[in-house]
């Protein structure tokens, strides 16, 4: 089955969840925007629904298909947050960021009351850190922050490469302005250790460990929907 089938099928599933008069968060990336693609069916046949989106593209999108949008400043109570993850870990602790909309991801799962993850079965791991880690960081003292993010990681005895994400021969820039540090680390076993330790330095915005956020995950494979929950 080919990929973006996997995503269609997690995306509706994860439409069961969405009810009338609901105020949701809107995720960042290719599966969110299957998931954009239905909910915007259902909102054409009736369906009442109003949207925070996780970034500029998931707005163009919901705009372009006529899902109704608000803001968190507007609407900063949220009943539901349907999105993807670049992977999904024990207690259903996620990576995210790999689209670069990892900060404005994290203050919509935080404001909402349940967050529903939706990606295929290859996204299910049994320790983070395959996937390289996004950190978003402020511009001033780059290489400072890259160093201090470095001796974080060696302190809890991760090591790899931290590298400036870049897109057509220029640094990436997230929706806020900043810049974002893909860690590979590897396998990490602290995850809460290392969330500590990157807020702690001065020049990290955000990191794109999720982890308390999501309640349920969706994940799509061959043979079928799974469903994995977190009290």
């Amino acid at each position: 089955m080919d990929p973006r089938t996997l995503k269609i099928k997690a995306a509706a599933e994860a439409l069961t969840y969405v009810k009338d008069g609901m105020r949701l968060g809107i995720g960042t990336g290719s599966t969110a925007e299957e998931f954009v693609r239905l909910l915007a069916e259902k909102v054409a046949a009736g369906l009442d629904v109003i949207g925070v989106p996780t970034s500029e593209r998931t707005a163009a999108l919901c705009q372009e298909l006529g899902v109704k949008l608000t803001t968190l400043e507007e609407t900063p109570v949220l009943d539901l947050t349907i999105d993807g993850a670049d992977e999904i870990g024990p207690e259903l602790a996620l990576i995210k960021g790999g689209g670069g909309a990892l900060l404005r991801e994290k203050i919509v799962a935080a404001a909402s009351a349940q967050m529903v993850v939706i990606a295929d079965e290859s996204k299910n791991v049994d320790t983070l850190g395959r996937f390289p880690l996004p950190i978003e960081v402020n511009r001033f003292g780059l290489a400072a922050t890259t160093i201090a993010i470095e001796k974080a990681a060696s302190d809890l005895d991760l090591s790899g490469s931290i590298t400036l994400r870049m897109t057509g021969g220029e640094a990436f820039v997230t929706d806020g302005g900043h810049l974002i540090l893909d860690a590979s680390f590897g396998r990490i076993p602290d995850t809460r250790a290392l969330s500590s330790a990157l807020h702690a330095i001065p020049g990290v915005v955000e990191h794109g460990l999720f982890l308390g956020l999501a309640r349920v995950a969706i994940l799509a494979g061959a043979d079928g929907i799974r469903t994995r929950t977190q009290p």
